[in-house]
C-alpha cells in the first residue's frame, strides 16, 4: 500500500543465527502510533534494534518506503555529565547522527529545522540550559527534538518514560499524538505503562520470546485478545473505555 512506510516479510529476530520469536509479518503506516508491549526481556527492544538494522536479522527481511527517514531515540540514552552540553547543542547533534533506512548518514541541515524541532518539543524557552540540570520529562524531550531534526516520517523511541512520574509521562505522550498530527508522521514506542499507551495508541505489536508470541494488531483487537488478558490482565482495555 503506498502509505505503508515499513513492511517486514517473515522477518525472524534473535542472537548467533538462532530466532526466538516467529517470523513477522508487519506494516506500519503512515500516523499510526504503534505501541510495543510484553514483558521485560521478552524481545520488544530486539525487534525494534534488527528493523532499524542496528542488529542483524535471522530472516526474512525489512522493506522501507522509498526516502524513509528515522528518527531514533534508544533506550536509556546517556549524555557524559562532564560536557556542560547546552539543549541546544544536544539538539544540533541530531544533525550528525539522522537516520536515513539501514544506515547512519550525515544529513544536511538548516536553521530552520532545528528551530522548528525545539519549537515543536517546546524546548526553545530552555535552548540555553545544561542539559544534565534538566528534569527527566525536559531530557526526554530533547532527546525527541534531537532525533527530529532530521525530519523523520518514523519515529522510533525505547521506553521514553521509564524515568518520569506519571504527569510529565502524560505529557510526553501527549506531545507524540501532537507530532503526529503535525509533523504527518508514525511512532513506534516501547514502553511499560500499558495505560497511558492505550489512550493514545493506535496499534499495538504484542511480544514475549519465552512463549514464542507475537501478535500484531489495533489496541482494541490486542486489548481484546486471550494473549493480552492473560499476561495484563484487563489494563489496555479499560484504559480504551475510559479514553473514548
Amino acid at each position: 500500500m503506498s502509505d505503508a512506510l515499513l513492511t517486514t516479510s517473515e522477518l525472524e529476530v534473535g542472537y548467533g543465527g538462532r530466532a526466538f520469536l516467529p517470523p513477522l509479518n508487519w506494516q506500519v503506516r503512515r500516523g499510526e502510533i504503534w505501541a510495543v508491549i510484553g514483558p521485560n526481556g521478552g524481545g520488544k527492544t530486539t525487534i525494534l534494534r534488527t528493523v532499524l538494522g542496528l542488529n542483524s536479522a535471522v530472516g526474512g527481511r525489512v522493506k522501507p518506503s522509498a526516502g524513509l527517514r528515522i528518527g531514533y531515540v534508544p533506550q536509556r540514552e546517556t549524555l557524559d555529565s562532564a560536557v556542560p552540553a547546552r539543549v541546544c547543542d544536544v539538539v544540533r547533534s541530531g544533525a550528525d547522527r539522522g537516520w536515513s533506512f539501514l544506515r547512519p548518514a550525515r544529513l544536511v541541515h538548516d536553521h530552520a529545522a532545528l528551530e522548528r524541532a525545539m519549537d515543536d518539543t517546546d524546548v526553545r524557552r530552555i535552548r540555553t540550559h545544561s542539559y544534565r540540570a534538566l528534569s527527566e520529562g525536559q531530557k526526554q524531550r530533547v532527546l525527541m527534538a534531537r532525533a527530529l531534526v532530521g525530519d523523520p516520517s518514523l519515529l522510533v523511541l525505547d521506553e521514553p518514560t521509564s524515568a518520569m512520574d506519571l504527569t510529565a509521562e502524560g505529557a510526553l505522550f501527549e506531545l507524540v499524538r501532537q507530532l503526529v498530527e503535525g509533523r504527518d508522521l508514525s511512532v513506534i514506542v516501547v514502553s511499560h505503562h500499558l495505560g497511558v499507551l492505550a489512550r493514545y495508541a493506535t496499534h499495538a505489536l504484542l511480544v514475549d520470546k519465552d512463549e514464542e508470541l507475537l501478535l500484531a494488531g489495533s489496541v482494541d483487537e490486542i486489548a481484546a485478545s486471550r494473549e493480552c488478558v492473560e499476561r495484563f490482565g484487563h489494563v489496555l482495555m479499560a484504559a480504551r473505555r475510559e479514553s473514548a
